[in-house]
């Protein structure tokens, strides 16, 4: 069964021994969610947090190009979509492009990529931001000696369930795997995790079953991406015995 922002608080408390309206629990409703939802989408690279951006464009002369780093949590591929066919850039090391593709030599359409640097931090001290947000950026070989536009594919973290977002891809396809999730960081705010706790199985308890549905959604993620037994979406299944001639 799906969940809305609703039935989740209320499946929460229910399953906590807290009430609904307990202002200690309502306070930490955001971190919980946060916990919980993070964690599942750095567990299983989810197919739906997958987003493709063509609003970059490379500068003429220019080995860098900035990305906000609200854009993409992860670069998976990058390509020239200004050309005909669209062209994939291979990715290398930042090192391999500043020794063969130095500042200054012949530019020419580029065929590499490299992530190369982090402004996050810099940006907090005052340094580079694309419209006043953290950057990341990424260098390309050869030098480029057009504007060519880029299309990047990676990976974004989705919109969080909350009030105003009373559902999400979460909430409603992996419902079982968000409700343990939670109920580990629920473990911590009844001081449950470890020997001096009034129960200190409560968040091992949690934990384990997490682990048990977890291998299964993590099946069902390479499926979609084709990634499954033999490269295909097909589940796994044991070898037949006798096997066919």
């Amino acid at each position: 069964m799906s969940l809305t922002y609703t039935s989740y608080i209320n499946q929460i408390a229910t399953m906590a021994v807290i009430p609904v309206t307990d202002p200690n629990f309502t306070a930490i409703i955001p971190s919980m969610i946060d916990y919980a939802e993070l964690r599942i989408q750095r567990d299983l690279d989810l197919f739906a947090g997958q987003t493709t951006n063509s609003a970059y464009t490379l500068t003429a002369g220019t080995a860098t190009v900035n990305l906000q780093d609200t854009d993409f949590i992860t670069i998976q591929s990058v390509s020239l979509s200004s050309t005909t066919p669209h062209t994939p850039l291979l990715p290398t090391t930042k090192e391999y492009l500043q020794y063969v593709y130095p500042i200054g030599s012949t530019s020419a359409a580029p065929q590499y990529f490299a992530m190369y640097t982090s402004n996050v931090v810099a940006t907090q001290g005052g340094g580079a931001s694309v419209n006043g947000l953290p950057t990341i950026s990424i260098r390309v070989g050869p030098i480029p000696d057009l504007a060519y536009t880029l299309t990047i594919n990676g990976t974004l973290h989705m919109q969080p369930l909350s009030s105003t977002n009373s559902t999400t891809f979460i909430s409603t396809y992996l419902p079982d795997l968000f409700i343990m999730a939670s109920m580990i960081y629920v473990s911590a705010f009844q001081r449950n995790f470890g020997r001096q706790s009034d129960d200190p199985a409560m968040a091992q308890s949690y934990e384990s079953q997490y682990q048990v549905l977890l291998k299964g959604a993590t099946i069902e993620e390479y499926r979609k991406k084709f990634q499954g037994s033999g490269w295909t979406s097909m589940s796994p299944s044991p070898i037949a015995s006798p096997s066919r001639g």
